[in-house]
């Protein structure tokens, strides 16, 4: 599904990430750790065109990723949903899910409903203006949005960062049962917990480099505690 060899990018003249490969499979979920300041996000955005790969290459679905645009790698089935709310503030829930439906690839209509069969509580608030919305329901409708793209690969960025306890539990029930419909998903997630409840495989990196790999069943190893102790 996507493979990442030799990835290497930076911010002016620092480099930030150094040789890091990621693999992930098809309907597989991986998951990528660390502590803070170690490189994940730039990870992620380099791996979506935000950022630009200075060295190394991405592969999604057997073909060459590295060159394109975000959005043509979002045309491609690539959905991305990064830290932060994502939303157009003035606009409605709905119009939130209109704007991204008229700009996907697709443009299936069954696509806000099916979005939103996955965030339930959105529903009562379509009219909504997004600005209005609690930090937890902004990262729901940001998820949402992404889905509305019908990705067949779905990259999340510390998804449930510095929002309440029970819109959390929310939103690790969606990814587990995206996962469960055999969406493919990368995930940054700082609670190792939670990655050993959804997680199939693992990347933890560290000064930019990945120091750990494998499947959850190794994330139990008190190694891998210190690699992630703050």
């Amino acid at each position: 599904m996507l493979s990442v060899e030799g990835l290497e990018a930076g911010y002016g003249g620092a480099r930030v990430l150094s040789g890091v490969s990621v693999e992930v499979g098809d309907g597989r979920l991986t998951c990528v750790m660390g502590r803070n300041g170690v490189g994940k996000t730039t990870l992620l955005n380099t791996i979506m065109g935000v950022v630009p790969a200075t060295g190394g290459s991405v592969t999604f679905e057997g073909g060459p990723v590295t060159g394109l645009r975000p959005d043509e790698r979002v045309r491609l089935g690539m959905g991305y949903v990064p830290q932060g709310h994502d939303a157009f503030p003035q606009l409605s829930v709905m119009g939130n899910l209109m704007v991204t439906l008229e700009a996907s690839p697709h443009k299936d209509a069954t696509a806000v409903d099916d979005a939103l069969e996955v965030f339930p509580r959105l529903k009562p608030l379509l009219k909504r203006p997004a600005g209005f919305l609690s930090g937890g329901r902004q990262r729901q409708l940001a998820m949402a949005r992404a889905l509305v793209t019908r990705p067949r690969l779905l990259i999340l960025d510390e998804p449930t960062e510095g929002i309440q306890p029970s819109i959390i539990i929310e939103i690790e029930d969606a990814i587990e049962r995206l996962h469960a419909s055999g969406l493919a998903m990368l995930l940054v997630e700082q609670y190792l917990d939670l990655a050993l409840r959804l997680a199939d495989d693992f990347v933890i990196l560290d000064a930019g480099r990945v120091v750990r790999s494998g499947t959850a069943e190794e994330l139990r190893g008190e190694d891998v505690h210190r690699l992630l102790a703050v």
